[in-house]
């Protein structure tokens, strides 16, 4: 079996290329990238405009700082951005009842209708088979990512 670990000049274990989570990991981002490539060509949106839509989708009535927030683009471009949307009839800009100067976002197309489930059918895929598996392993799962996440942000801190 070939050893992932070789030691360094002081006898300590090195890593000499992913762990087997790391590279299953790395697989699946790719796998889901390409995807999301595929289903973007098909509908013929851009990275931004694919992520902005799914965004929208997932937050109804969204203030469009807060779409700029969350995709961290300009003023100009998410103003771009959204009129891009709404000229393609995938998005609308409603006023705010409650302060007539802000408008809320809101998507027109139904993202679980072909073609526009394109966007969302890797994810909804990957989540039947998360059913499939034990409760356990899932939650181990889980708490393996989170764990993971953790420490590799907080390093990043650093």
């Amino acid at each position: 079996m070939l050893s992932l670990f070789v030691p360094d000049k002081k006898g300590v274990r090195m890593r000499t290329g992913p762990s087997r989570v790391r590279a299953a990991l790395q697989v699946y981002v790719q796998a889901r990238t390409d995807a999301l490539t595929v289903a973007r060509r098909e509908l013929g949106l851009g990275e931004g405009d694919a992520k902005a839509l799914l965004h929208i989708a997932g937050n109804p009535g969204i203030r469009p700082t807060q779409l700029r927030e969350h995709l961290g683009i300009t003023s100009a471009g998410i103003t771009a951005l959204i009129d891009r949307l709404v000229d393609r009839g995938m998005v609308r800009r409603d006023v705010d009842p409650d302060d007539r100067r802000v408008n809320r976002i809101s998507v027109t197309v139904d993202l679980d209708e072909e073609p526009w489930s394109q966007l969302s059918r890797f994810d909804n895929d990957f989540d039947l088979g998360v059913d499939e598996i034990d409760e356990r392993e899932s939650d181990t799962f889980t708490a393996l990512l989170e764990s993971l996440t953790s420490a590799t942000v907080e390093r990043g801190r650093l």
